[in-house]
């Protein structure tokens, strides 16, 4: 029984794409591209991305404008499979100042997610967890007012148990 391949086929839940080694908060950067950056560099240095990831989300945000910016204050920069995804999973971190991406609706963004999907099913499936998710204003508002990251891996941690997500 090769357990490895039957965790990468089980529908996994918000808490596992969002482990709490990738969670940071109050990350100081300058721009829209550090702040992609900084989110890509924690799926490079746990494992689910590689380098070419963090570029080919820039290239994305260069190229398709800031569409990623899903709701106020919230960005969502991804790349494609191919593009270097070793795993599934996301990062999320907390700017400590808000930076603009150029959504004239959703800027200034201080919520970056970088998603890392191994195909499309699991990229759609891992967006509408997230999107269930960050459409109840109280969790948002937690992530958001947390000073440690193990406040927001709980948040999360008790939306999966409480949504039966994925499940």
């Amino acid at each position: 029984m090769n357990s490895g391949s039957e965790v990468e086929k089980a529908e996994l839940k918000l808490k596992d794409m969002i482990p709490l080694e990738n969670i940071r908060i109050g990350i100081d950067v300058k721009d829209r591209e550090e702040a992609i950056r900084a989110a890509g560099r924690i799926l490079v240095d746990n494992g689910y991305v590689e380098e070419r990831f963090i570029d080919a989300m820039i290239k994305i945000l260069h190229e398709l404008g800031p569409y990623i910016v899903i709701a106020k204050g919230i960005a969502l920069p991804h790349a494609r499979p191919e593009d270097g995804v070793k795993r599934p999973g996301m990062a999320l971190i907390t700017l400590k100042n808000p930076v603009n991406f150029g959504s004239s609706e959703n800027d200034p963004v201080d919520i970056v997610i970088a998603l890392a999907a191994k195909d499309s099913s699991s990229h759609v499936k891992a967006l509408a967890q997230l999107a269930r998710f960050l459409s109840e204003r109280d969790k948002v508002e937690k992530i958001r007012r947390a000073k440690k990251e193990e406040e927001i891996y709980e948040v999360i941690k008790e939306y999966s148990e409480d949504s039966g997500d994925a499940n």
